[in-house]
């Protein structure tokens, strides 16, 4: 006999209902021998056994008689609907992003919500959540590794994360979303349907969220070709623009997205918001799903801001300007070419020619501009051309005045 996870001797169970029904009839020391209990104990049970038959032999269950601060299963009803209706839009739908609704509502008059009745917590609601078979079950990810750096930036405007992301139209074509991202307020600063990840378009966003929010002090990217050279010993066409602003560029380490964290989970709420809807036909609709998204998102409450909207805390500042960046150092480093034609530069193998191996090289940087003054390239390596003309960095700085 088993029931919940516990266990009653059958033998004591038969030999009590048995002495129930004929009492005298039984030795109650030569049973207790038997059984290897205690006459306490057998004299418990048969107490138990006539006061409420089978059911006695299990313990009684410790829950209360009454739960005055249980919470309400009609006010369960509404926080469950609440986390569906978050999910099906396309939002999160944590525990935490439910409560912050759930305020909304209430303040908003949207929701009936009983008066002096106080609001769940977060461990209330993955508990609803968990009673409910809402919580959806995730593998256990690896032990974040050590070492690794968390940073964000205090002002905003002093970083911004440029990086963008394919997505599929619904004739099958590829395009790419690029999205820039303020490393201080998380706001979305433009998001940006285009046709590749090219240079045209990359400085087409880029100029689109100067003209909304100013110019940045620097601007972080992985190394696709359209953004960086850097790692490849060259510097692309974006980056020559982002220097001639006094902007500085910054790449990603190689293969470390977690440098772009910011700017990659934002790509993942971005793309479930898109899953939620029916593919872009051309850029153009796809272009004002992105608008309604980016408006959407930046005038909704995040829990990681302290419950204000990316826009409310872009404008509590403060700002960092151009102004903000340290002095510009000139620095002189000298280097023998390996035996391949090449040198070694702060992590980056740049490639001079086999003919230049075992000679000596000097490089010159200003600040974080590269050149190398042992010979200049026979070939020089731009950044991707751009299908037409870009704007220049003196007609973006005119719009800007």
């Amino acid at each position: 006999m088993a029931r919940d996870g516990v266990a009653v001797d059958a033998n004591l169970a038969a030999a009590v209902a048995a002495y129930v029904a004929t009492p005298h009839k039984h030795n109650v020391a030569a049973l207790c021998r038997d059984l290897d209990v205690s006459r306490q104990t057998f004299y418990k049970y048969v107490r138990r056994f006539e006061a409420a038959g089978v059911e006695g032999f299990y313990p009684d269950s410790r829950r209360p008689r009454s739960s005055p601060n249980r919470f309400p299963a009609c006010l369960e009803d509404v926080v469950i609907g609440i986390r569906k209706h978050e999910a099906d839009t396309g939002w999160d739908y944590g525990a935490d992003a439910v409560l912050m609704r759930l305020e909304e509502q209430i303040a908003a008059g949207t929701c009936e919500w009983p008066a002096g009745q106080s609001l769940p917590s977060r461990a209330t609601l993955n508990r609803i959540f968990e009673n409910r078979g809402q919580l959806e079950k995730v593998p256990q990810r690896r032990p974040r590794r050590r070492g690794g750096r968390r940073f964000q930036r205090e002002r905003v405007n002093e970083l911004w994360q440029f990086d963008g992301f394919e997505y599929r139209l619904a004739d099958g074509t590829v395009a790419v979303v690029l999205e820039l991202t303020d490393d201080c307020s998380r706001t979305d600063l433009a998001l940006h349907a285009a046709i590749s990840e090219n240079g045209h378009d990359i400085w087409t966003a880029f100029c689109a969220a100067v003209q909304r929010y100013g110019l940045p002090t620097q601007v972080l990217t992985d190394n696709g070709s359209g953004f960086s050279g850097k790692r490849r010993g060259w510097i692309s066409t974006f980056e020559n623009y982002l220097y001639a602003l006094g902007v500085e560029p910054i790449a990603a380490r190689v293969s470390h997205p977690q440098t772009c964290g910011k700017n990659e989970r934002s790509h993942q709420r971005v793309r479930k918001w898109l899953t939620r809807r029916p593919a872009a036909q051309d850029l153009t609709e796809l272009q004002g799903l992105l608008d309604d998204y980016r408006d959407a998102y930046n005038n909704r409450r995040n829990q990681v801001l302290g419950k204000l909207t990316p826009h409310q805390r872009f404008e509590l500042g403060p700002i960092a300007t151009i102004a903000d960046l340290p002095p510009v150092r000139t620095t002189l480093t000298h280097h023998t070419v390996t035996s391949s034609g090449s040198i070694g530069l702060d992590g980056t193998l740049i490639g001079l020619g086999r003919r230049h191996a075992h000679k000596p090289a000097i490089t010159f940087r200003t600040g974080r501009l590269r050149r190398d003054l042992h010979r200049r390239p026979t070939r020089p390596r731009p950044g991707p051309r751009p299908h037409r003309p870009l704007p220049s960095p003196e007609s973006l700085v005119s719009a800007m005045s």
